[in-house]
């Protein structure tokens, strides 16, 4: 496993990590979960991401328990989840919670980091991200808010999950000037067919504050498996209800064409389209982990075989790569 840091700050994350989102609960239950979690630790993963809003608070529920279960020691281990979109949502034709969704106010950040330490059973969590952008609360408040839960020692480092480039920097900026604690990771989409952001908006980012990424979904949502060009395979994530406003991207008659040529590299270096998608996004020097994301055992075995891929990227094939997948990426 390889290991980098986190943007500008002294923690380093396995350059492979181990998400939630969709899986837990909905796919996976403690038991599995402690599975591929051993699996991954044993593998050299330090890094395992989750979310207040996933599956309602229950995925982070599931990974704590397997956390404990699994008894591992604590500094070996980088735990990470979001706050913005809130629990317990007003259910329609109820007034809003206006306090407790779709927000970053003091009064939800500071009540919503007790719950997630609850459900996870831990004392601190290492890492917190203001999981979108809240244009309804000043960003000082927010920024203060985050910087109290990491003075509190409720958690080590803060950060971001697609928020632009200015608003990023607004952040940092209020941080700054007031001598509170910086944000220092952005967690943004990042993959073949999803590249702008990453590559362009955030370029200045990078060497100016020392922006880090922990990036999510490298596979398209499982555009980049292959397993999609025939329509909705039964028991995918596509043929998930709550994944419904993902078909119409995973059904792209052009990118899974694409897909199918990059099938042909991937043969070529006897991997599968998938472990070479994962190696693409790690081979970008500004990335400081790929999150992943797994329902079975075996899934995750054959994606962490994609460090076995990364260095055979050659310039001549990412080249390759580039000619397929960069005209059809926003």
């Amino acid at each position: 496993m390889e290991y980098r840091r986190l943007g500008r700050a002294g923690l380093r994350v396995s350059a492979l990590s181990l998400g939630s989102w969709v899986t837990y609960h909905n796919q996976v239950d403690v038991a599995a979960a402690r599975e591929m979690m051993a699996a991954a630790l044993d593998a050299g993963v330090n890094f395992f991401d989750n979310a207040e809003v996933y599956a309602n608070g229950r995925s982070e529920t599931i990974m704590g328990e397997a956390l404990r279960q699994l008894a591992r020691p604590r500094i070996d281990i980088v735990v990470s989840t979001k706050f913005f979109w809130g629990l317990n949502r007003a259910k329609p034709g109820e007034p809003p919670r206006v306090n407790a969704q779709d927000t970053l106010n003091r009064k939800y950040l500071m009540q919503a980091i007790d719950g997630s330490l609850s459900r996870l059973q831990l004392d601190f969590i290492d890492l917190v991200y203001c999981h979108r952008p809240d244009p309804h609360t000043p960003i000082e408040e927010t920024v203060r808010a985050m910087n109290d839960i990491i003075d509190a020692g409720k958690a080590l480092y803060w950060g971001t999950s697609e928020w632009s480039a200015d608003e990023i920097r607004a952040a940092w900026q209020a941080a700054d000037r007031h001598g509170w604690h910086k944000p220092v990771v952005e967690q943004p989409q990042y993959h073949l067919f999803h590249r702008k952001r990453v590559e362009q908006e955030y370029a200045r980012l990078y060497d100016e504050i020392g922006l880090g990424l922990t990036t999510w979904s490298p596979l398209a949502s499982g555009l980049l498996t292959g397993k999609y060009r025939d329509g909705i395979p039964e028991g995918s994530r596509g043929a998930m209800d709550s994944m419904a406003f993902l078909r119409e991207g995973l059904t792209d008659p052009r990118k899974n064409a694409a897909v199918l040529e990059l099938e042909g590299i991937a043969a070529e270096l006897g991997a599968s389209v998938a472990q070479l998608a994962i190696a693409w996004v790690m081979r970008s020097p500004r990335v400081s982990s790929v999150i992943l994301g797994a329902s079975r055992l075996s899934q995750l075995e054959d994606n962490l075989r994609a460090l076995q891929v990364l260095p055979r990227l050659t310039p001549e094939l990412m080249a390759r790569i580039d000619a397929i997948s960069a005209p059809l990426a926003g």
